[in-house]
C-alpha cells in the first residue's frame, strides 16, 4: 500500500515512543495524585462530617478534570516532540504516539486509584478516626483526551510544513548525465516485402 510503505522501518520509532509515554503514565499518575483535591472526614457515631469547610459538590468531579488537563497536557507535548524528533514521520509514529498516550492515561489511572484509595468500611467503622477520599475516575472516556490532543497536535505539525514529503526521501528520476533528457523509444524498422 502506497500510504504505508517503509513502515517496517517505522516500527522501532513508533514502539519506543509507545513505550516513553506509557512510562510517562508514571509521572502523570503521580501528578494527579498530587494534584487532585481531596477531602478529610471525621468519623462519628452516627455519620462521617467534613473536617473544616463542607466541600464543595465539584470536588468529585475535580478528579476526573485534573486527570484531563495533565493528560491533555501530556498528548501536547507527545504530538509535538514525536513531530520534532522523527526526520522520517508517518502513519506508524502517529499511531505508537497514540497507543502510547493512551495507555498513559491507563497506567495513570491506574497507579493514582491504587496509591489514593477511598476508606474502607473498617476505617469508616472506628469512631473518631479521619479519613480521606479517594482518587476515583468517574469517566473513562476522559482517557481519550490524550491520544486525541497527541494525535491533533501531530496533524496540526504536517497541515504547518511547507513540504509534501513529511521528510521521506522519495526517489528521484535520474537525467542522463549531461543533463539531456533521454530519447523516446525508437520502434524497430520494418522489413521490406
Amino acid at each position: 500500500m502506497p500510504g504505508l510503505r517503509d513502515s517496517r522501518a517505522d516500527l522501532p520509532a513508533a514502539l519506543i515512543a509507545a513505550g516513553v509515554l506509557t512510562l510517562a503514565g508514571l509521572l502523570v499518575g503521580g501528578a494527579w495524585l498530587w494534584l487532585a483535591p481531596r477531602a478529610d472526614f471525621r468519623v462519628t457515631e452516627t455519620d462521617v462530617v467534613p473536617v473544616g469547610a463542607a466541600p464543595s459538590n465539584e470536588l468529585f468531579v475535580a478528579d476526573d478534570g485534573v486527570l484531563v488537563l495533565l493528560l491533555a497536557g501530556l498528548g501536547l507535548v507527545a504530538g509535538v516532540a514525536g513531530w520534532l524528533w522523527r526526520r522520517r514521520r508517518g502513519a506508524m509514529l502517529l499511531a505508537g504516539l497514540s497507543t502510547g498516550a493512551l495507555a498513559a492515561g491507563v497506567v495513570a489511572w491506574q497507579l493514582g486509584e491504587w496509591l489514593a484509595p477511598g476508606p474502607t468500611e473498617e476505617e469508616l467503622g472506628r469512631v473518631g478516626a479521619t479519613v480521606t477520599t479517594g482518587l476515583d475516575l468517574g469517566a473513562t472516556a476522559a482517557l481519550a483526551v490524550g491520544p486525541f490532543v497527541a494525535v491533533l497536535a501531530y496533524l496540526v505539525a504536517t497541515a504547518l510544513t511547507a513540504r509534501d514529503d513529511l521528510g521521506r526521501d522519495e526517489p528521484v528520476a535520474q537525467l542522463p548525465p549531461e543533463g539531456r533528457l533521454p530519447l523516446p523509444p525508437v520502434p524497430p524498422p520494418r522489413p521490406r516485402s
